[in-house]
């Protein structure tokens, strides 16, 4: 009976956590462009936990990172990777102000402030108009597709505070990779 025990509670530890929450997935992906540029817009769905919202509340800084590939489609040969990006938006909590501070890696964009979480939640959540890849880098006519999947960065606490806050390891996840065919 003991064992059993033990070997549950082993079992509850090495499972992956999102068999226990809804799965992060990317959805709503849009390519547009300019007369420039590439732009991809997309949102990240069951992002945040209750547990992960309540970590941010309390100090600690989160980072996701969108990892997007063009990739050119070749019928009798393997894909050629175009053009690989990463974007990267952090959230971070002031707990004297109370304003959560949300810093966007892409193109010197300042960083917004919000007093409500579920506002910081969407701006962290979406990629809205990335230039992504110069057009003249593609030829017209020519099929293309974009991958992307978001993460979120490793959580690194100071000193030994990973032993006390050991549920913070339990927050990673990594998106399957969503997929939008196109022709340039």
């Amino acid at each position: 009976m003991r064992s059993c025990k033990f070997l549950i509670l082993l079992c509850l530890f090495i499972l992956p956590v999102q068999s226990f929450a809804a799965e992060a997935k990317v959805t709503d992906l849009l390519i547009s462009n300019t007369a420039d540029n590439l732009l991809v817009y997309l949102k990240l769905e069951n992002s945040f936990t209750e547990k992960m919202e309540e970590a941010i509340l309390a100090g600690i800084p989160t980072t996701f990172t969108f990892v997007l590939e063009v990739c050119q489609e070749r019928r009798w040969w393997f894909d050629k990777k175009i053009s690989l990006l990463e974007v990267r938006h952090a959230i971070k909590y002031d707990n004297i102000k109370k304003i959560l501070y949300v810093l966007f890696a892409e193109g010197g964009k300042e960083p917004e402030q919000f007093k409500e979480f579920s506002e910081a939640e969407i701006a962290m959540s979406e990629l809205n108009g990335i230039a992504f890849i110069p057009l003249k880098q593609l030829t017209k006519g020519e099929s293309y597709y974009l991958r992307v999947k978001a993460k979120l960065e490793e959580v690194r606490l100071p000193l030994h505070l990973e032993y006390v806050f050991f549920f913070v390891s339990l927050w990673d996840f990594e998106t399957d990779w969503a997929r939008q065919d196109f022709v340039y």
